[in-house]
C-alpha cells in the first residue's frame, strides 16, 4: 500500500504508508511550532486517507517559514531533528512547482527580545547560509528517490 500527494491529478509523491505517515506526523508538529497550516489535506477521494491534496499557496507559505525557521537555528539538536523533514518538505514543494526560498535570514531572537532555545558553540557556528546550502543540497538528493 502507499500515498499519493497530488496537486491536482499531478501526483507529487506516492511514498509508502509507513514513509507518508511519519510524514503527517511531522507536518502537524511543524504546523503547530511555526503555527502555520501545511495546506495538505484530503484529496478528491474524499475519505480516503491515503490520498491527500496539497493546496500550492498554503504549502509554499508553509515551507518559506519551516526553512526560514531551520536556517535561524543556532541550537544544533533542532537543527539536526528537523533537517530531515524540512528537506522533504522542500523537495515535494518543488515538485509542485514552489521555490521553497524564504527571505533573508532573520535571527533567533523572540519578539521581546529574549532569546530562546540557545546553544553554548563548541565551535564556530554554521552560518544561515551554508545552513540553506545543505538542506538544498539533501532535497535535491532527496527528489531522486522519493516515488511519483
Amino acid at each position: 500500500m502507499s500515498m499519493y500527494f497530488d496537486v491536482g491529478d499531478e501526483t507529487l509523491w506516492n511514498p509508502s504508508n509507513g514513509a507518508g505517515r511519519l510524514f503527517l506526523r511531522h507536518i502537524e508538529i511543524y504546523e503547530a511550532e511555526l503555527g502555520l497550516p501545511s495546506g495538505i489535506g484530503q484529496g478528491r477521494h474524499w475519505g480516503d486517507p491515503d490520498t491527500l491534496e496539497v493546496d500550492p499557496v498554503a504549502y509554499e507559505e508553509f515551507v518559506r517559514g519551516l526553512v526560514a525557521w531551520h536556517r535561524g537555528q543556532s541550537h544544533s539538536v533542532l537543527r539536526t531533528l528537523s533537517e530531515g523533514f524540512a528537506a522533504t518538505a522542500l523537495a515535494l514543494a518543488r515538485r509542485a512547482g514552489i521555490d521553497g526560498e524564504p527571505p533573508a535570514p532573520q535571527t533567533a531572537h523572540a519578539p521581546d527580545g529574549a532569546r530562546h532555545d540557545q546553544q553554548v558553540p563548541a565551535g564556530p557556528r554554521t552560518t544561515p547560509s551554508a545552513v540553506t546550502e545543505a538542506l538544498d543540497a539533501r532535497a535535491r538528493e532527496l527528489d531522486r528517490r522519493m516515488p511519483r
